[in-house]
């Protein structure tokens, strides 16, 4: 499963530099693909769409941090669970149950974004 932020979030900030993958992002502010990644060029994300990894990409929510599902590996293949739920003060970062994925599909985007086998 991909983590998600809750509406509980009080945007303090912790998880955002926790993330290995820069998926994590304050509440307003675009995103871009290779930030925080070694991705360049053409990207496929998730919903089929091809971005530039450059591009920078509407943010996901206005209000409160927000986790790029794009990027959010659950830190598979760096830490033993999720850092952003982790550090996060009020538990507002939890497993989305509308979007299941395995480890090795985890794993999978992890590679991808970060040059891995």
């Amino acid at each position: 499963m991909a983590i998600i932020i809750t509406d509980e979030c009080i945007n303090c900030g912790a998880c955002e530099p926790e993330c290995p993958n820069n998926a994590i992002y304050e509440g307003g502010i675009d995103w871009s693909i290779n930030e925080g990644t070694k991705v360049k060029g053409s990207y496929t994300l998730e919903d089929g769409s091809v971005v530039d990894a450059n591009d920078m990409q509407k943010p996901i929510d206005d209000d409160i941090y927000y986790i790029v599902p794009d990027k959010c590996t659950e830190c598979q293949g760096f830490h033993e669970e999720p850092q952003c739920a982790a550090v996060c003060p009020v538990d507002c970062c939890v497993q989305d149950p509308d979007r299941v994925e395995t480890e090795e599909e985890l794993l999978a985007r992890q590679a991808r974004l970060h040059g891995g086998s």
